[in-house]
Order: C-alpha cells, then sequence, then structure tokens
C-alpha cells in the first residue's frame, strides 16, 4: 500500500498554500468613510479584490494630501489622492516612486463653499471676506489657481488656517464667511449643522476657469513594477465596486454603513450620489471608460499649475499618470 510521507504532505501544503496567497494590498483612502468611499468597500465585500487574488484592507485618510507620503515611502502600495499635489509632491522629492494609474475624479470637486447670507455668491465676492481653509485641504492647494483664474487678489482675502473638524462649524456659526473644500463634502456637512440649503453657494473651481483633474489611485511605483497583474487586478476591481455603486447607490452606502454605523445613511447616499454625478461620470467617462486622461487636458493643468507655483524641474505628465496599468478588457467601460 502507497504510503505518503509526512514530508510529502507538508510539500503539497505548501504548494496549495502558495496557489492560493493572495497578495496583500492595503489602500490608503484621501478622507472618511463617507458616500464618496463606499465603492472600494463594495469591491471588498463583494469579492472583486479576493477574485484578482488580492488582500485588500481600506483605511481612512486625513485629507487628500495625505496618502501621497505614505504610497511613496511604501507603507501602503495604493492611496487615493490628488493628482495636482502629487506633481508638486514629486517635484520637492524627485525620484520618489510615487505616480498615479487611474483618474477617478475626471471633475474634481475642489470648490469654495459659502453663505449667500454673508455674500458670497460668485467668487468676486470673496474680496474682502474671511476664508477658510484647511492647510492640507487639497481645495485649499489649488485655491490660488482658482484665484487666478477669476481675477482674484489673494491679499485681499483674510485666510483663516481651520482644522478639518472645525471648517464646517466655523462657516455654519459665521466665524467665516467661505471654506475650501470637496463640494460634497462641505456643503452637505453645513446643511446637515443647520444652515437652509437655499442659503448655500457652492462654487466649483472646475465651473470658474480650473481646467485641472482631481482625485486619482495611486500607486509605489517599485510595488508596481514587481506586481503588475497585481495593480491591473486592483484596478479592475476599483472599476466594478464604481459600477455597482452607480447602478445601486443604495445599496453601496449600506455597505459603507458597517464600517461607519454612526453615519446618516441619507446624508452619505447624497454625498456619493454628488460624486457620481458631478465628478467621476462625466461625458468624457461615458465616451471613454473611467481612470484614463486627455493629454491635451493634462498639459493645460500643469500650465495652469506652473502659473502659480514654480517648478523646480520641468514638469513631465509621464511622471504623474501612468496609464500601462489600466485593464483592457471592457472592464472601465461605464455604459
Amino acid at each position: 500500500m502507497f504510503r505518503p510521507s509526512l514530508a510529502a504532505f507538508a510539500a503539497a501544503f505548501s504548494l496549495a498554500a502558495a496557489a492560493h496567497a493572495e497578495t496583500a494590498m492595503p489602500f490608503a483612502l484621501d478622507w472618511k468613510f463617507e458616500g464618496p468611499a463606499a465603492p472600494y468597500v463594495v469591491a471588498v465585500d463583494k469579492g472583486y479584490f479576493t477574485a484578482e487574488g488580492l488582500s485588500v484592507e481600506v483605511s481612512e485618510g486625513a485629507g487628500s494630501l495625505d496618502a501621497i507620503p505614505k504610497v511613496a515611502t511604501g507603507a501602503f502600495p495604493v492611496g487615493f489622492a490628488d493628482i495636482n499635489s502629487l506633481m508638486k509632491f514629486l517635484d520637492q522629492n524627485p525620484g520618489a516612486p510615487v505616480t498615479a494609474v487611474m483618474m477617478i475624479y475626471d471633475k474634481p470637486p475642489f470648490a469654495v463653499v459659502g453663505r449667500k447670507s454673508l455674500g458670497i455668491e460668485a467668487p468676486a465676492d470673496l474680496a474682502g471676506k474671511k476664508l477658510g481653509a484647511p492647510p492640507p485641504d487639497g481645495a485649499w492647494a489649488q485655491f490660488p489657481i482658482f484665484a487666478e483664474a477669476n481675477g482674484l487678489d489673494m491679499a485681499s482675502i483674510t485666510v483663516e488656517p481651520v482644522g478639518f473638524p472645525t471648517r464646517e462649524p466655523m462657516l455654519a456659526e459665521g466665524q467665516v464667511d467661505a471654506v475650501t473644500g470637496f463640494s460634497f463634502t462641505s456643503t452637505l456637512n453645513v446643511i446637515r449643522l443647520g444652515v437652509e440649503a437655499e442659503d448655500v453657494s457652492v462654487l466649483l473651481m472646475a465651473d470658474h476657469g480650473v481646467a485641472l483633474y482631481g482625485n486619482a489611485v495611486i500607486v509605489n511605483t517599485d510595488f508596481a513594477k514587481a506586481n503588475p497583474e497585481a495593480v491591473t487586478g486592483f484596478l479592475r476591481a476599483v472599476a466594478k465596486g464604481w459600477k455597482d455603486s452607480i447602478s445601486d447607490p443604495e445599496a453601496a452606502i449600506q455597505t459603507l454603513m458597517s464600517r461607519n454605523p454612526a453615519a446618516d445613511a441619507a446624508l452619505e447616499r447624497q454625498r456619493l450620489q454628488m460624486s457620481i454625478d458631478d465628478n467621476v461620470l462625466t461625458d468624457w467617462v461615458k465616451q471613454n471608460g473611467l481612470g484614463g486622461i486627455d493629454e491635451a487636458r493634462m498639459a493645460k493643468a500643469i500650465e495652469q499649475t506652473k502659473s502659480v507655483y514654480t517648478f523646480v524641474k520641468a514638469p513631465d505628465a509621464k511622471l504623474y499618470f501612468d496609464p500601462s496599468y489600466l485593464p483592457t478588457d471592457g472592464s472601465l467601460t461605464m455604459y
């Protein structure tokens, strides 16, 4: 009778384990578990990452710049961050192993959110007013471009550095006249604090001369070079999470609530829908699919950044966005 040895059993078990081993890809969000984070949670809970052979844990962030150093240092292989801030980071840290690989906010949510009762209805109204701006905020990082595009003198605005937790409360209490922030974050937060929706003015920078892109999935390039199939699989799973969230936002928010049970489900449902309608599912994305960029528009975005930021080295779009990891199997098609 054939009796396999203990060593043979161990070898077989080791091979089986290796065959089923998952690549760990912890993902650093830009912000908290709010509506726009739902697609990534959906991808986790529906097993889309697991199907790609990946083990993914989604972690909250502390602003749209927060994930960049996390990914550059290798603490996280992938993250979600503002591509414009990534440009400046790479200029100040040449050779840092980080780049964007999938555009999510084709139309960025960078906004100035104010109150009509405090005199804020148009960009010109900011002159002589007090603006609350968190230093790590992606919208604040782009505010000089917004000011330049609208002929605003920065010196005419009193800028109050504020923390993220106090930003909307200060606007609700009238301590500042407007704040910088993501449209779907600050708008709904200030309404939740009791400000009438009719009193809230939302100046979306993309509607006022700012041609920039927004947040993208970023990757540690050393990790990506060593694990190209894992990165492509990750992006494919993200696309599936967004598709599901677009087709059934209510179910997506229910999935999100397991990570943030104290959240207001109706509010987060509204926040997710705002991000879909205003930032993700643009006409360009409907035509070209999720994740890519238009080279001509990217060149214009770099020129706008140059108008308010002096690059140490000549900017190079290839350093900031690498489309080579995007899946080519049709999974990025939104319709």
